[in-house]
């Protein structure tokens, strides 16, 4: 399975028709359709297609087709995120209608064109389960579990400052976690 790390978009145009297209991570879904429609008020539709892990590792799937023909948009989407196995991912694409009708055929294959070059210009990272670990440490051993930090790179933790200790909580994938825990 692949997923990414970052937004990446890209517009194309099919018989005068434009097509906006946004790739983003799951985390940073919520509420963008809303957004885009609010960006786009002349724009006709914002297509959206998902899939991500849920806490028992089962992929959830979801799409809309947001006013265009059933199964000309959002399907054609969604299959395109699993013919390339892309997880915890989001694809959004606002559509302004260009005055030419494209018909099922021409749409499915617009938007699924999209969804292509989007790929194609767009970094895909390998799919690592990830996990969390709390643990304590001494005020003394802040920098030294920091350098560690660094060294595996991990980014994502928390520290909360006691009285006589520091509280962590470190996310990584579950290779870094086993890593760190023997650095410990």
């Amino acid at each position: 399975m692949q997923t990414i790390e970052t937004i990446s978009e890209l517009t194309i145009e099919v018989k005068r028709s434009k097509f906006l297209a946004y790739l983003v991570p799951i985390s940073q879904y919520e509420g963008l359709q809303d957004k885009l429609k609010m960006q786009h008020p002349k724009a006709n539709h914002v297509v959206y297609a998902l899939r991500y892990l849920n806490e028992f590792e089962q992929i959830v799937e979801n799409f809309s087709d947001d006013g265009e023909p059933k199964g000309c948009a959002g399907m054609p989407v969604l299959n395109v995120l699993r013919g390339e196995e892309l997880i915890n991912c989001a694809v959004l694409i606002v559509r302004y209608f260009g005055g030419i009708k494209l018909g099922t055929g021409g749409m499915a294959r617009a938007y699924t064109l999209a969804v292509k070059n989007l790929l194609i210009k767009t970094t895909l990272a390998v799919y690592e389960k990830e996990e969390s670990t709390t643990f304590t440490s001494s005020y003394s051993n802040v920098e030294k579990i920091l350098y560690h930090l660094r060294q595996l790179q991990i980014s994502n933790y928390e520290r909360d400052f006691g009285t006589d200790s520091v509280s962590w909580k470190v996310t990584g994938s579950e290779e870094k976690i086993k890593k760190l825990k023997t650095l410990l």
